[in-house]
C-alpha cells in the first residue's frame, strides 16, 4: 500500500473514532500501533493521553505537532464527539510526513508530537511538561483552513492566530422589592455599567482587539423583584499578546472600580488563556520554500491573520528560543471550522504531508 492509501486509511479511522479532549485513549492506542508497525520509537505517558515519537540522530531536533482531540457537539440531533476542527486530517498529514521521512538520511532528530486537548487550550502545556520541547530548535504545525480564508490547493506558510482569554464572574448585590429599589443594590445596574465600561476601552486603532459580555444571568420568575445577583461571562481577544494583557489589566481595574462605585462585591476569575502566534520569519520562510518546491509557486499563499486561537502557541511563549510557524492548508473546507457538518476535500492531504516532510528536511 502506498503512502496516500495509508494516509486515507488512518484518516478514515480517526474520522470515524473521534474522542474529546483528554479522552483520546483509542486515538493514542491507534497512533502507538502505527508507530509499532513502522518500528518508530515513541513515548507514552501514564497520566495523560498523547504520543511523542522520534526518528533520526543528532544533538538537536526539529519538531512537528498534530492535535488529536475532537469537539463535543450536536450532530443531526445527537450530541457526540465530532472532528469538526480537522484534527483527524492533521494526524493523517503528520503521519504521512513520517512515512516520507523515516527511510531518508537525516542530519538531525525529527520529533512528532501527537498532542491531546487542543480544544481545551492546555494540551500543549502537558506535552511541554513531559519534555516535548527538549532540544528543539524549530517547531511546525499544520491546520486545515476554511475556503473563505484559503483557496483549495493553496498553502500558507504561517497562521497568525490571535490571543484570547475568558472571564466568569458574579455580582453580589442585595435583592429588593420592585416598589422599594432604594432598599437593595440592583446587580443589573452593575452589569449594565460593566458592559458600558468595556465598550469605552479604547486602544490604538492600529491594533486588533475586542472585549464583550457573552453571558448574563439574572432574576427569576417574578418581575417585581430587583435581583441582587448576576452571573456573567466575558470573551476578550487581541491579535497581539501584549495588547491582550493591556485589555485584561484595564478590565480588571474597571471591575474593581465598579465594586467601589456601587458598594457591592464582584467575584471573578480569568481562565483559559490562549496566547497569540509568535511566528518565526525564518521558520515561515522554510515552510514557504517547501510549499513552492512541492506544490509549485501557484500554491504559495500569503500568511493568514485570524482572530481565532490555538494552544500551539504555548510552545513558543514558554520556549521563545524555538523558531516556529503553523502551515495553513487550503482543503476547500465548508461551511466552516467547528460546524457540525464541516467537510473538505481529503485528496489534498497527501500534498500537505509532502509539504510537511519537505519543510522538516529543509531546516538547517
Amino acid at each position: 500500500m502506498n503512502i496516500e492509501d495509508k494516509m486515507m486509511e488512518w484518516f478514515n479511522y480517526f474520522h470515524e473514532h473521534p474522542e474529546v479532549s483528554w479522552q483520546e485513549k483509542g486515538t493514542t492506542e491507534k497512533i502507538a500501533g502505527i508507530l509499532d508497525e513502522l518500528n518508530v520509537p515513541y513515548r507514552r505517558f501514564p497520566d495523560v493521553t498523547g504520543v511523542i515519537a522520534e526518528i533520526g540522530e543528532g544533538e538537536t531536533a526539529v519538531a512537528v505537532r498534530a492535535d488529536m482531540d475532537a469537539l463535543w457537539q450536536e450532530v443531526d440531533g445527537v450530541f457526540r464527539a465530532n472532528h469538526s476542527c480537522g484534527h483527524d486530517a492533521h494526524m493523517a498529514m503528520v503521519l504521512g510526513a513520517l512515512l516520507h521521512l523515516r527511510n531518508e538520511p537525516l542530519n538531525k532528530k525529527v520529533r512528532f508530537i501527537f498532542q491531546p486537548a487542543e480544544e481545551k487550550g492546555n494540551g500543549s502545556v502537558a506535552m511541554i511538561e513531559r519534555g516535548a520541547m527538549e532540544g528543539v530548535t524549530h517547531l511546525f504545525g499544520v491546520h486545515v483552513r476554511p475556503l473563505e480564508e484559503l483557496p483549495l490547493g493553496q498553502f500558507a506558510p504561517a497562521i497568525y492566530h490571535g490571543a484570547g482569554i475568558f472571564l466568569e464572574g458574579k455580582i453580589l448585590g442585595v435583592d429588593a422589592h420592585g416598589a422599594r429599589p432604594h432598599q437593595g443594590k440592583n446587580a443589573i445596574d452593575v452589569v449594565v455599567a460593566l458592559h458600558q465600561f468595556i465598550k469605552s476601552i479604547y486602544l490604538s486603532p492600529f491594533e486588533s482587539y475586542s472585549a464583550k459580555l457573552t453571558k448574563i444571568m439574572a432574576g427569576g420568575e417574578n418581575a417585581n423583584i430587583i435581583p441582587g445577583s448576576v452571573e456573567f461571562a466575558m470573551d476578550v481577544r487581541a491579535q497581539k499578546n501584549s495588547v491582550l494583557q493591556v485589555l485584561k489589566d484595564r478590565i480588571t481595574e474597571g471591575i474593581e472600580g465598579l465594586k467601589n462605585l456601587y458598594g457591592i462585591d464582584i467575584e471573578f476569575e480569568w481562565y483559559d488563556y490562549t496566547p497569540g502566534a509568535e511566528v518565526s520569519l525564518e521558520a515561515a520562510a522554510v515552510a514557504e520554500e517547501a510549499i513552492r518546491h512541492v506544490a509549485g509557486d501557484q500554491a504559495a499563499a500569503s500568511p493568514i491573520v485570524i482572530s481565532g486561537s490555538d494552544d500551539f502557541h504555548f510552545y513558543t511563549t514558554k520556549h521563545p528560543e524555538v523558531k516556529a510557524t503553523m502551515i495553513g492548508a487550503g482543503v476547500g473546507l465548508v461551511p466552516g471550522l467547528h460546524h457540525p457538518q464541516m467537510t473538505f476535500d481529503r485528496t489534498v492531504l497527501p500534498m500537505g504531508a509532502r509539504i510537511l516532510a519537505e519543510t522538516l528536511k529543509r531546516v538547517k
